[in-house]
């Protein structure tokens, strides 16, 4: 009986076998960021604007940490939330940007923000509950919540040429009896819209009110260019430190980690022990090596963050200059982050217009679908690039907008 289960399995065909997956897994979206690389492949001198990171390597003195636990032989398991060094190091740095004291056992380790999203979205809602995410938003933040068994709910960002912007009193009426979170993120990607002190209070008071979570993706608090302040408005300004708040981050951008896979998540400490047992389950923790590099970055990684936050901005100011009075060019300018969000007028669907630009101007972006309905008429560009590289996609761009 045993043999003919066997046979009978292997003579599935492939769409018999996905016909067995479940259905979480099985509607797991795609990457349409993905899918544009791919179609690219093969396709000449294109160059990648489509991914978001910088063009700059880990530093050295990051690695050096990394390489030095290695000879040290720290290659074993550890500490499921963390290394005790790298936990008192995130919250030394949260109190530099705060100005107020933090526990370090608010904070765990996780591999990749990408974890700490997944693992906040697990501890929040249960199969058929909502999530509320203004859009476009990072498509992984819906990965998450239909991998879950949830319904990611998409509440449109209304695009201004002055900055996209969200409308509170539409992200209040979204919510429904099955809502258990609203995810934020602020600087958002790929829109550049960054929530106001003001706004995040409102939302804060808000879930309060209904007993909801907040899941905060604050990953670009640093890459902010409102002008009025250092960094962008933070949860963490406004909320007690039992506010049903989750915050994600990682060490991928500000850094420049985003091949390490290191990330944490804030908590409340009541959380700490279900936290350390969904790594547990999941990776065992992150690996000690890793955790040294990440700690070395962020007690003396200050400079580097700084000339980062430069090149990005620099970067910022060359596309508002090369688009500044384009007619054909539909942009606002982004206010966080470091991506530039357009598309063309009279084109309402980018996806072709982002295979067009590989083919004819050799240029790489992320359609805007990718990240949501409302973001498809629209495309993303990485402009935390080197400046040559930036000089030459803004000339090819120019010049077959000019065809």
């Amino acid at each position: 009986m045993s043999q003919q289960k066997t046979v009978s399995c292997c003579s599935d065909s492939g769409s018999d076998l996905l016909g067995h997956l479940s259905p979480e897994a099985y509607n797991a979206p795609s990457s349409a960021i993905v899918g544009i690389k791919t179609y690219a492949q093969g396709k000449g001198d294109v160059i990648p604007l489509w991914i978001g990171e910088g063009a700059m390597p880990t530093p050295d003195f990051i690695c050096k940490a990394a390489k030095d636990a290695l000879d040290a032989g720290e290659t074993f398991y550890t500490y499921q939330n963390g290394v005790p060094e790298l936990r008192t190091a995130i919250a030394a740095y949260h109190q530099r940007l705060y100005g107020r004291p933090f526990d370090p056992n608010r904070f765990s380790i996780t591999g990749s923000g990408m974890q700490a999203i997944q693992m906040a979205v697990r501890m929040v809602i249960s199969a058929g509950e909502e999530v509320i995410i203004p859009s476009p938003a990072w498509t992984n933040i819906r990965s998450a919540v239909v991998v879950a068994g949830g319904t990611p709910v998409d509440l449109d960002l209304h695009f201004r040429p002055e900055g996209w912007k969200l409308d509170i009193d539409e992200l209040f009426d979204a919510c429904s009896d099955k809502t258990r979170a609203l995810f934020i993120n602020s600087p958002n990607n790929p829109t550049g819209w960054v929530a106001t002190l003001d706004e995040l209070k409102a939302i804060l008071d808000f879930a309060r009110k209904r007993d909801i979570w907040i899941i905060a993706d604050e990953i670009y608090t640093r890459f902010y260019f409102g002008g009025d302040r250092e960094n962008a408005p933070s949860f963490y300004e406004i909320a007690e430190d039992d506010d049903k708040i989750l915050y994600v981050n990682s060490m991928s951008k500000n850094w420049a980690m985003t091949g390490w896979r290191v990330g944490w998540i804030g908590a409340p400490l009541a959380l700490e022990p279900t936290i350390g047992n969904l790594i547990q389950c999941s990776t065992s923790g992150v690996a000690p090596f890793m955790q040294r590099a990440a700690t070395v970055a962020l007690d003396h990684g200050e400079l580097f963050i700084a000339d980062q936050i430069e090149r990005a901005r620099s970067g910022r100011n060359k596309l508002l200059s090369a688009f500044e009075g384009q007619n054909a060019v539909r942009f606002a300018p982004p206010m966080g982050s470091f991506y530039f969000f357009f598309g063309l007028e009279g084109e309402g669907d980018a996806s072709i217009i982002a295979k067009r630009l590989v083919d004819e101007a050799n240029v790489g972006l992320a359609p805007g679908f990718a990240f949501g309905q409302s973001g498809s008429a629209f495309m993303r560009l990485c402009f935390a690039t080197n400046q040559d590289r930036l000089d030459q996609a803004i000339y090819r761009l120019n010049r077959w907008l000019a065809q």
